[in-house]
């Protein structure tokens, strides 16, 4: 039997005979000590398959098939891109012998030893072989401190430490290489699936996707929310994904009135088309101007933050009121609500100013001003329940309000 066969027979029973053994009975210094070994031989074991698929081109072709990663994909029921890693693995360990050993060795994992590789054979063709050998080493060497996604990073400057005289431009050169690619690109695309959601993609340069996300993060930050905002209908807590959707809800429909373009603003352009008497009933529809519709509720919630311009018509379809962004409150009755209310106005409910929607006491759907004697502050949860029929506001002299369900 070949030895490589005999090794990996040895393995499976190996395995075999630990898979009855339950770890919960190990002691914490036993599963530390095992989990530093199982990944030591993992590097071990992804080094021999590496090296027995870059040496079995013949296989390929003996099926008939483009290269082995093809067969072996069939073969093991994983994908082809999955095998097709592997195999260029193999393939950049014959040319890199350090790095091979290193990984056979069980020191290095697998993703350094393909961060490795790749920042090595990302280095310009004028640079001379001492100063790769040199780049290789000094990344093995990194690599007993860093993991693969650190290393990635250093590999992009790593002639600075081992070539100074050409690192700089070369880092220069591979950022603005990236950056142009990042900027060709950019998409997005957004579906409506027509039954009152938006599913869409995008691609962004890294730094804008680094700036929406903290931004979404901040407006995540469950400091700001309550438990209740916090846990889902069934009462479990939300998973970060849930609140960085809502996050971006709120970031859309906040996003500031002035600064909307003229013609294709997110919120200033929309226009929300109603009767009169749909604006003041509970249970009826907005008509938007791209033909979908929301509740009546749901427009007059955004009518109090959000630049949507309301045309409300009569019964012969007559414009009776063309709101204006003048009926949103400005910057400075913001700051007044704010040093006066000192967050939401809802009771027990603890969200902070900045976190807060300005709202219509008495809504201007039936003649309210946009003052600070009819305005107040609310936490976007807060806000819905105040436009939504189901519920019952009540102001107290504290000025602080409650809501109760309608039975």
């Amino acid at each position: 039997m070949h030895p490589i066969i005999e090794c990996a027979a040895d393995i499976s029973a190996a395995l075999k005979a630990a898979r009855g053994v339950e770890p919960a009975f190990m002691g914490i210094a036993e599963k530390e000590s095992a989990l530093v070994a199982l990944a030591e031989a993992r590097s071990q074991l992804d080094a021999l398959t590496a090296r027995v698929l870059a040496a079995s081109d013949d296989v390929g072709e003996a099926h008939g098939l483009r290269d082995v990663a093809a067969w072996l994909a069939v073969q093991t029921r994983t994908t082809r891109r999955e095998a097709r890693r592997d195999l260029a693995l193999g393939r950049a360990l014959e040319a890199h012998p350090g790095v091979a050993s290193a990984l056979s060795s069980g020191a290095l994992r697998t993703e350094q030893a393909r961060a490795v590789v790749e920042a090595v054979d990302a280095l310009p063709v004028r640079v001379e072989a001492e100063t790769r050998w040199r780049a290789e080493n000094t990344l093995l060497a990194l690599a007993r401190e860093h993991d693969a996604r650190e290393l990635k990073q250093i590999g992009k400057r790593i002639l600075d430490l081992v070539a100074p005289e050409v690192g700089e431009c070369h880092e220069a050169a591979v950022l603005a290489g990236e950056e142009a690619r990042a900027d060709a690109g950019v998409e997005l695309v957004l579906v409506d699936d027509g039954a009152g959601r938006c599913h869409g993609r995008f691609v962004v340069p890294s730094h804008v996707g680094k700036i929406l996300t903290r931004h979404l993060l901040a407006l995540a930050n469950p400091a700001r929310h309550t438990e209740a905002e916090l846990r889902g209908e069934a009462g479990g807590w939300k998973p970060l994904r849930r609140r960085l959707g809502e996050a971006l809800v709120e970031y859309v429909e906040r996003y500031p009135e002035d600064h909307t373009p003229q013609t294709a603003g997110v919120n200033a352009t929309v226009v929300v088309t109603m009767t009169l008497e749909q604006l003041l009933a509970d249970n009826v529809t907005a008509l938007l101007d791209d033909g979908t519709r929301m509740s009546a509720g749901q427009a007059r919630r955004l009518a109090c933050e959000a630049g949507i311009i309301p045309v409300v018509l009569g019964t012969e379809s007559q414009v009776l009121d063309l709101g204006r962004t003048r009926r949103l409150f400005t910057k400075a009755q913001r700051i007044a609500l704010g040093l006066r209310d000192g967050g939401c106005t809802a009771t027990g409910c603890e969200t902070s100013a900045s976190g807060c929607h300005a709202h219509h006491d008495d809504p201007w759907s039936r003649g309210g001003l946009t003052d600070l004697a009819n305005g107040r502050l609310l936490c976007p949860r807060h806000h819905r329940l105040a436009h939504d029929s189901r519920y019952a506001k009540t102001t107290h002299a504290d000025n602080k309000v409650t809501f109760a369900r309608r039975t």
